[in-house]
């Protein structure tokens, strides 16, 4: 198993909470993870020095959250050759659609997987990951069968 396999970015620190779902799915299944709280507008070097070298670190699969212009998650997939999930947060007036909308809306060869807006979300690009990762992992693949049988909720 690759060091990192999963990248998790978040574009604030005030994303822990929703994210932290995610990460939870991703102990669930024992797959190993990286997390980064790196702006594409606050600190969009920061962004780019990371993304510089993530696929020869191993990540195979990132899942950025970002609210409002939720600009995270199509900066990233227009670096890497890799899947990017996208979970917009509900971190606006507008109750997280902003950011759903702006996440959903790449231009084509830009695509990014979205899922549903907060801990739904977060919690389904989890899984969404796993699924990418089982693709090659056959154990991994009977722990998301088991995973399904039970109803899709983590036994803790």
């Amino acid at each position: 198993m690759a060091d990192k396999q999963i990248a998790v970015i978040m574009g604030s620190s005030s994303d822990k909470d929703i994210m932290n779902k995610c990460l939870e799915y991703l102990d669930y299944f024992n797959v190993s993870y990286e997390t980064k709280i790196l702006s594409a507008h606050r600190n969009p070097d920061d962004l780019d020095a990371y993304i510089k070298n993530i696929e020869s670190k191993g990540t195979e699969v990132i899942i950025a959250g970002a609210g409002m212009a939720a600009a995270l998650p199509g900066v990233i997939a227009s670096k890497v050759c890799i899947p990017v999930i996208g979970v917009p947060l509900d971190s606006s007036p507008l109750s997280g659609v902003d950011a759903l909308y702006s996440i959903v809306q790449m231009p084509p060869g830009i695509p990014v997987a979205t899922v549903a807006i907060g801990s739904a979300g977060a919690k389904n690009a989890a899984i969404l990951a796993v699924e990418i990762l089982a693709l090659q992992d056959n154990k991994l693949r009977n722990k998301l069968i088991d995973f399904r049988k039970n109803g899709s909720k983590i036994k803790k």
